[in-house]
């Protein structure tokens, strides 16, 4: 099987090391990853001018070929979806992630990482994407080691082995709990999008002396979530693992 990975934190991000090491067993696994952070862009593509590839030939993975790309991570997915390959070299499945930072309720449609897996399903291409929870807005749970690697493969095992979508058009959409592999209390499938945000954000002003103004966001931990929602089970410990449906899939593809 052939096997893109992509992310919106950039090729340098922890996160997606640990998830090409993870897809190792599976397939022939390829990066292709945004050259610097792309978080929030949604489903963001770049027009005009020219997107440079270039091969990331330090990537640490073993048996993995990385490419830096001065675009976005739907821009990565469509890219080889669109042209970049000949039609027996496009990814047969799409992995998005590991993101730093939860990708949960509202939060959801905001995600570059989510984004990327869209644009895999939206053309008919299986897509898993992957999250990490923070413990709070400053201390980052993703940290490249053996066992994070087995924590994430056990998980990507299952959902491939077990709870691909039978529809077109659907994401699998993985955010694991802010604690240690080993403190893990299990897998919880089924999980909705929780019907709020992760953060509570504000907007404040303050005045610039040099005339108008300057804002900046604030942001607080929601306090609690709905049973059986994809933040309810974080916030317990749980790896939090539900579909997401894209309202747009493609009939045709230039390739395809």
């Amino acid at each position: 099987m052939r096997i893109l990975v992509t992310n919106d934190d950039g090729i340098l991000s922890p996160g997606i090391e640990l998830l090409a090491a993870a897809a190792r067993p599976f397939g022939e696994v390829t990066v292709i990853a945004p050259r610097r952070q792309c978080s929030a862009m949604s489903r963001h593509i770049t027009l005009g001018p020219p997107m440079h590839l270039k091969e990331q030939t330090d990537f640490p993975i073993e048996g993995v070929k990385a490419w830096s790309y001065a675009a976005t991570p739907t821009d990565c997915v469509r890219s080889a979806l669109r042209g970049l390959y000949g039609a027996d070299e496009e990814p047969e499945l799409v992995l998005s992630g590991i993101n730093d930072g939860a990708n949960c309720g509202f939060d959801v449609m905001y995600s570059a990482t989510v984004g990327a897996a869209m644009e895999a399903v939206s053309c008919r291409i299986p897509a898993i994407c992957f999250s990490q929870a923070r413990a709070n807005m400053f201390e980052s749970f993703l940290k490249y080691s053996e066992a994070e690697v087995e924590r994430v493969r056990a998980v990507l095992r299952d959902v491939l082995e077990n709870y691909m979508p039978e529809n077109e058009g659907e994401v699998v959409n993985v955010n694991l709990p802010a604690v240690k592999a080993e403190e893990v209390k299990g897998t919880l499938y089924d999980r909705f999008p929780s019907q709020q945000a992760l953060f509570r954000d504000r907007y404040i002003k303050t005045e610039n002396p040099e005339g108008g103004f300057d804002v900046t966001i604030q942001a607080d931990f929601v306090p609690d979530a709905e049973e059986g929602s994809d933040i309810r089970a974080i916030f317990d410990g749980y790896v939090s693992v539900g579909r997401l449906k894209s309202e747009v899939v493609c009939r045709t593809l230039y390739r395809r």
